[in-house]
């Protein structure tokens, strides 16, 4: 049997911060990346799947999305191979600087919100009609 390496540089989706602002999220962690080259220089961002939850965005999901923003990325770095749920927003900015993006931590009723979710996207991956 022969192993299948998938690809892990390039294009995921682009995950809108800015406009998930506020939203709940369910990160599935897929790897952390090292080195990245960026035009602002190297950087180490997380790539992961990424559904909305509610908001504007809500039922959208960001496929081997790259998140780069350092404490974004490194609250769920530690989560590889798990499914981190939070709410995103921006933390205390430091002098000349930008608030940093983060997650807080769920509510029991952002966990009951996830737990339908999962529930419909297993529903909706049961009911497709796969060729395999």
């Amino acid at each position: 049997m022969t192993d299948y390496a998938i690809p892990s540089e390039g294009g995921g989706d682009k995950l809108p911060l800015g406009d998930l602002d506020g939203a709940l999220l369910r990160i599935e962690v897929l790897e952390a990346l090292s080195d990245v080259q960026t035009v602002h220089g190297p950087a180490n961002p997380v790539r992961a799947n990424v559904a909305v939850l509610d908001g504007s965005f809500k039922a959208e999901t960001f496929d081997d999305a790259l998140i780069f923003p350092r404490v974004l990325a490194g609250q769920i770095r530690p989560s590889i191979g798990k499914v981190v749920l939070g709410r995103l927003g921006r933390g205390q900015a430091k002098p000349g600087k930008n608030a940093p993006w983060l997650l807080a931590a769920p509510t029991e009723a952002d966990v009951a919100t996830a737990r339908k979710y999962e529930a419909y996207a297993a529903e909706k991956a049961a009911q497709a009609d796969e060729p395999f």
